[in-house]
């Protein structure tokens, strides 16, 4: 009785083997198909990333260019991120508070308005 029992029940899967390999190129489709849109997202965001920025978006604020503010960020990482110590580095390159708050957020917004600030930061920062 358990011949038959196996028999029958390989005659089930073998009869179930067409939709299941359906079934397997379907998602394998369905992978290739979201790998080439995620590969495509990718490029697209690249290419955002690579566009040169703007004269007006590299211009200093409250007198605080770039390569300065990277400056003191790599300072304050420094102490573990600890705003606190921003106002004292700022000082040492002759920065008022109130200048380097101002700085600040404007640098932030600067590097949320345009992909490529991001990039640009990194390369002052890394030299800081």
């Amino acid at each position: 009785m358990g011949l038959f029992k196996g028999i029958k029940d390989m005659k089930t899967t073998v009869a179930a083997a067409p939709g299941m390999i359906d079934q397997a190129q379907q998602m394998a489709a369905n992978a290739q198909a979201m790998q080439a849109s995620m590969m495509q997202q990718a490029a697209a965001q690249q290419q955002v990333m690579n566009q040169p920025l703007p004269p007006e978006a590299l211009t200093p604020i409250n007198g605080v260019d770039l390569a300065t503010y990277a400056w003191v960020a790599k300072r304050v990482a420094d102490h573990n991120y600890d705003q606190s110590f921003s106002h004292q580095y700022a000082a040492q390159k002759g920065i008022t508070g109130a200048d380097w708050d101002a700085a600040a957020a404007g640098w932030t917004a600067r590097m949320q308005q345009y992909p490529g600030m991001g990039a640009e930061f990194r390369r002052h920062y890394d030299v800081a």
